[in-house]
């Protein structure tokens, strides 16, 4: 268990840890397939959840031959989760009450996603906490997003703070094997997205995991609620 009085920065996932927008993402799939009068496979969603953005597009031009630049696919998908972000993805419980705590001790946060930039930021202004970033980092400016630490590392570098002192939290658990692995206190939110399997490594690999902000905080700090 980490100490929260070591703690100076915060890295905040933003997809299924802030946003409950996981869903969201395998309509898009679905949506992009039948653009193109294809049937998704099985489980692409799942499959394509660890890629890059590049990766992503480069595999739906390998695969399925649909005279699509890889940049044409990106830019595409980028089209198509815009609106759901700008309107409809709603903030996960007690994200506000959490931001509220790391304010109260001094804590810097910023986020870094795998998400477009124009998406996120459409989401966090219309849900009311895009003026309280330092920074989002998005996989536009880290081609390799979550795969290496490199996400992690420059967000830390943001913050003013070294890796012992960063807080990461996330959902998903690729993104805590990367994060863990840097050598970064990690903490996990439940997302519903997350395969029960997956669930239970990412509770032996975190500090601490919680089914919502509000489980975290207790265990955080008890004495606050």
């Amino acid at each position: 268990m980490f100490d929260i009085h070591n703690i100076r920065a915060a890295v905040l996932d933003m997809d299924g840890t802030l946003i409950d927008s996981m869903g969201i993402w395998h309509q898009i799939d679905k949506d992009f397939f039948a653009e193109h009068n294809l049937v998704p496979p099985e489980g692409i969603s799942n499959q394509v959840n660890k890629m890059t953005m590049q990766e992503w597009a480069d595999f739906f031009t390998r695969e399925f031959h649909i005279g699509m630049t890889g940049e044409q696919v990106i830019q595409r998908i980028g089209e198509m989760c815009y609106t759901y972000y700008a309107e409809k993805i709603p903030l996960k419980p007690y994200v506000t009450d959490f931001l509220d705590f790391l304010d109260s001790r001094n804590i810097r946060y910023g986020i870094a996603t795998a998400t477009y930039r124009k998406s996120a930021e459409a989401a966090l202004k219309r849900l009311g906490i895009l003026d309280r970033m330092q920074f989002i980092l998005t996989a536009e400016e880290i081609p390799s997003s979550k795969k290496t630490p490199e996400m992690f590392l420059k967000a830390a570098e943001r913050l003013g703070s070294s890796v012992k002192e960063t807080l990461v939290v996330e959902d998903s658990l690729h993104c805590i094997q990367t994060a863990v692995s840097a050598g970064f206190p990690t903490i996990a939110v439940h997302d519903a997205s997350v395969p029960p399997h997956e669930q239970t490594e990412i509770q032996k690999l975190v500090s601490l995991y919680g089914s919502d902000f509000k489980e975290i905080l207790a265990k955080m700090n008890p004495e606050r609620l």
